[in-house]
């Protein structure tokens, strides 16, 4: 067995060369097409010097042309590397030398960005330019017009045999620190995240050929990954989508009105979403109804709606339930580190915990601090761990891979950090990161438990939660609030409304509106910065008891 991606993809072009593969507002491509354009640009990156296992860089939105970039990189056996779009040239600059990145596929409106940084990275040697309807220069640079590109090179298969053991790399910011480099075997990624273990029965794929043939004897379904390619869940849901021989819709930019007329237009099956930060506009722009037309969204088309890697608050996930019934809502969790961990179907009027409660994999336990296996019921707080197939480590840092994965009772897991109990019912709820967690009178409070409960307040949109000083405590939870139509709900209303979902010394003590939280394109928080709005003014509002004190 190949167990390889460009294999799996070329195994669902085999089968189905005639069904469209990609589109976007303008154009389609089906797969025939793919294998010929992406051919030609695999090509064009091994006429210009690269080699297997060398890396290449993405830096796009969510383009037809970035999934080009993605399948010819794995056609070359390079290495895939991810840049997110929002980065400023000293981040630009770190990923490419981190990465020791030798080309990069590029849109055009990032040329000037380039320009500046490809002085000091001396190994980045060839650029491949997507036209994008902007102006910035590329010639200065030997940038290559990617169209270009595709018509001077060969449209040939003809990359010889390729290797489980090929690597696909995933650069993560998580939550804080510098990007880095997660290492996965292809064979493992693919039985984590690209269908060789069912997520639903846990059952191995045996027949590399099964998910391309299964798709061919299916209807092709309409997919549409909202979240930009930077992060792992949406090219985990675009490779199901080609292994399987479905369609991907692509769109370049997030907005909530954008993406119901999109699924209408397209008659989208199946939405992947990153929780609240995606969640909360699409519901305003659902229960509003469509602009251009003053009536609601058909969305008839749709019956899921899959969320992951990113807390979708209970409530939210009620409101999509009212306006949405009969689809399948489901959330689960993972990191770049363990890829998928855990699943849940939403389900209306489901116990409230805070953070995200899911059944787990058989492959994901939650260890205590000695790197015993929790039991159920037990009550103790433990991180998250998964075994089996689970990545290599970070590229380039020893360090790093040494404290995140490690070695219990003769198993080797991934642990990035996520903090967890186990319920009765076997079933895990979510805590959030360690590296972010407030210690608050001895006691551990993870922010995404109490952003869950912040956010059922009615005039909540958006929070992080942080620690900041206390005399008596050490640390006192903290809210950083954005609120709908510039909303001022008093620390008191907002503190009884998370009193509801979880317990009295885990809910904020202050708060600090702000008119938009920060978070990465992806919608992941970030949390140096909600730190720094605490810090740089006195709070808005406090939590007073009946005595008036706080």
């Amino acid at each position: 067995m190949a167990l390889n991606i460009a294999d799996f993809v070329e195994h669902s072009i085999d089968l189905n060369p005639e069904r469209v593969a990609l589109l976007d507002s303008d154009r389609e491509f089906t797969y025939a097409q793919l294998e010929e354009r992406t051919n030609r640009l695999a090509h064009h990156l091994q006429s210009r010097g690269v080699k297997p296992g060398d890396k290449v860089g993405i830096y796009s939105r969510n383009t037809i042309e970035a999934i080009e970039a993605m399948v010819a990189v794995f056609k070359a056996r390079a290495v895939m590397v991810n840049v997110n779009y929002r980065y400023v040239e000293n981040e630009l600059q770190y990923i490419f030398e981190n990465s020791d990145m030798v080309a990069l596929v590029v849109e055009r409106r990032y040329a000037d960005k380039v320009a500046n940084v490809l002085p000091n990275t001396p190994l980045l040697k060839a650029v491949v330019v997507v036209e994008d309807g902007t102006d910035l220069d590329y010639a200065s640079f030997g940038g290559v017009e990617y169209e270009h590109a595709l018509s001077e090179s060969s449209p040939e298969r003809d990359f010889g045999e390729r290797s489980p053991d090929d690597i696909f790399m995933l650069y993560t910011g998580g939550t804080t620190g510098m990007p880095k480099g997660v290492m996965w075997r292809h064979e493992d990624w693919w039985r984590v995240l690209g269908g060789g273990v069912n997520f639903v029965t846990g059952e191995r794929v045996e027949d590399e050929w099964e998910l391309a043939k299964v798709g061919a004897a299916s209807p092709a379904m309409v997919r549409f990954p909202i979240p930009p390619m930077i992060h792992g869940g949406s090219q985990s849901a675009v490779f199901h989508s080609l292994f399987g021989g479905g369609t991907l819709v692509m769109h370049p930019e997030f907005d909530g009105h954008a993406v119901w007329q999109v699924i209408d237009r397209h008659k989208v099956n199946l939405i992947f979403i990153t929780g609240d930060a995606m969640a909360r506009p699409m519901l305003d722009a659902l229960k509003a109804g469509n602009p251009e037309t003053g009536e609601p969204y058909d969305l008839s088309s749709l019956y899921v709606m899959a969320s992951s890697a990113a807390l979708f608050s209970p409530a939210l996930k009620d409101e999509f339930l009212d306006l949405l019934p009969n689809r399948y809502i489901t959330d689960s969790i993972g990191s770049s580190e363990t890829g998928f961990g855990g699943l849940a179907a939403v389900t209306k009027g489901a116990t409230h915990t805070g953070g995200p409660r899911v059944k787990i994999d058989a492959a994901t336990v939650v260890l205590d601090d000695d790197g015993n296996v929790i039991e159920a019921g037990s009550g103790k707080v433990g991180v998250l761990a998964r075994h089996g197939h689970i990545p290599l480590g970070y590229y380039k840092d020893e360090k790093k891979t040494a404290e995140t994965f490690k070695v219990y009772n003769g198993v080797r897991y991934s642990i990035p950090g996520d903090y967890a109990t186990v319920e009765e019912d076997g079933t895990v709820t979510m805590l959030g990161r360690g590296s972010v967690s407030i210690n608050s009178g001895g006691e551990k409070i993870y922010p995404e438990e109490v952003e869950g409960a912040v956010k059922t307040h009615p005039d909540v949109f958006d929070v992080l939660v942080v620690g900041v000083p206390d005399e008596r405590f050490g640390q006192r939870v903290s809210a950083v609030v954005a609120t709908r139509d510039g909303a001022r709900p008093s620390m008191n209303d907002i503190v009884a409304a998370a009193r509801k979902e979880i317990a009295g010394y885990k809910v904020p003590r202050s708060v600090w509106f702000v008119d938009e939280i920060k978070r990465s394109p992806a919608g992941k928080p970030d949390y140096k910065w909600a730190k720094q709005q605490t810090e740089a003014r006195d709070a808005d509002d406090h939590f007073t008891n009946g005595n008036g004190n706080s």
